[in-house]
């Protein structure tokens, strides 16, 4: 175990509004916070009615007590803080996925998932995705560190 772990308010969201999530995501309560406001307020009006809307979200990772992308020698990462979420995907009612991995850069499902990455910066201070590095390049990593010196890739 690394020193520096654990999560000071932990909740375990299940959904976010009408929006269900693939896993309970363990993160704190400032982090849930934020992701409510990201989904109903820009993730939802991005993708709008097509599909029916958006009905869920792959979670790719939430709570690990780890170092920042697993890599030795690494600082904490902001996942073993309960401070960060990674998206892979967006379920729409009528069971289309806007994938992270097979749709960025390409059509409709791309320029809506360049909105919502786009909009995650905002309730999150740090944002990460596909052309930030080789770690992002199949997720969208959202954490609330830096609120006041934000950083969106």
């Amino acid at each position: 175990k690394l020193a520096g772990c654990g999560i000071k308010d932990a909740v375990r969201l299940q959904s976010v509004g009408d929006v269900r999530l693939t896993q309970g995501a363990l993160i704190d309560c400032t982090t849930a916070r934020a992701l409510e406001s990201w989904v109903r307020d820009a993730a939802k009006p991005a993708v709008g009615r097509r599909g029916g809307g958006i009905s869920g979200l792959k979670v790719a990772a939430h709570y690990s007590c780890r170092t920042r992308n697993s890599q030795r020698g690494a600082r904490i990462s902001e996942h073993g803080k309960g401070n960060a979420i990674d998206i892979s995907a967006f379920r729409l009612e009528n069971g289309d996925l806007v994938s992270v991995r097979e749709d960025w850069g390409k059509g409709r499902k791309g320029r809506a998932l360049k909105a919502i990455r786009k909009s995650a910066c905002g309730p999150f201070g740090v944002v990460l995705g596909p052309g930030s590095d080789r770690f992002h390049r199949d997720h969208f990593h959202a954490d609330i560190s830096h609120l006041n010196n934000r950083y969106c890739k």
